[in-house]
């Protein structure tokens, strides 16, 4: 089994180079889905609900190297295209992130529309 668990680390290596994508393993739930190919960088400490809905462009980290506080996002989240997703954020379930948005610090409500820079419930 350890063979094949290295050819599919290189296999999700080559697809991410080849796609612009860098999405550790188990960092998202089930459901994962991406509409657009371009850069998508995702934390390895980052938690990613299910169905998760992502527009290229986006990035989910944390503030610095030294910090291990990464974001959780909860199930059924759309983000739109350009977002940034920076430092140790909740994001609730069913909410939106608009595009080019800067999530900076929590959004613990439910159902949420969320956009600006920085990003703020807009519905």
């Amino acid at each position: 089994m350890k063979i094949y668990d290295n050819y599919l680390r290189y296999r999700l290596h080559r697809l991410g180079v080849k796609l612009g994508f860098g999405i550790p393993i188990n960092c998202a739930g089930p459901g994962l889905r991406i509409d657009h190919f371009g850069f998508v960088a995702i934390n390895g400490k980052a938690k990613i609900g299910k169905n998760c809905h992502i527009y290229g462009d986006i990035t989910i980290g944390q503030k610095s190297p030294d910090n291990d506080a990464a974001p959780i996002i909860g199930d059924n989240v759309v983000i739109g295209g350009g977002a940034r997703i920076i430092g140790p954020v909740k994001i609730a379930s069913n909410c939106m992130i608009g595009a080019n948005a800067v999530v900076t610090h929590s959004f613990l409500e439910e159902g949420k529309n969320i956009a600006g820079v920085p990003a703020k419930v807009i519905n």
